[in-house]
């Protein structure tokens, strides 16, 4: 599929479901590439075959393409685009197989995109100080609830 079309549909989709930003879209198009290609390095038996991710294979790369991409600045973006949790990548996941941009398997479902892990724990923790000095207090950015 082309970008045109990709943007095509994408701009289709917002049109119904205007909950994430259409950069959201990209940018899980770019997280399954990147998951695809980690899971290839690491299982190379699987990967002489045609590799289906999981959700949760899938939310593990996202989490590592974002923090290679945006570094601290990781849950701001995420959060600009709308997605404030695991699940709202499922639902973009979901909205792409609508529109045949993606496909799955019969033992696919939006439950696969539950809960992997916190926001706060995958793009707040990993920036914060190991060993804070004692009697300092570390002061999170609060994480939007769903």
């Amino acid at each position: 599929m082309s970008d045109l079309d990709f943007n095509e549909i994408v701009n289709l989709i917002c049109k119904e479901d205007t909950r994430f930003d259409r950069k959201a879209y990209s940018f899980l198009r770019e997280g399954l590439d990147y998951a695809v290609k980690e899971l290839k390095k690491k299982e190379t038996e699987r990967s002489k075959q045609s590799l289906h991710v999981s959700g949760a294979e899938l939310l593990m790369g996202i989490r590592a393409y974002a923090l290679d991409q945006y570094g601290p600045l990781t849950l701001t973006v995420l959060n600009s685009w709308g997605i404030n949790r695991c699940g709202d990548f499922g639902e973009i996941v979901f909205n792409l197989i609508e529109y045949n941009v993606f496909s799955k398997t019969e033992n696919d479902r939006r439950e696969d995109f539950g809960e992997v892990y916190t926001f706060e724990d995958a793009f707040v923790k990993p920036f914060q100080p190991k060993n804070p000095r004692s009697g300092a207090t570390l002061i999170s950015p609060r994480v939007p609830s769903a």
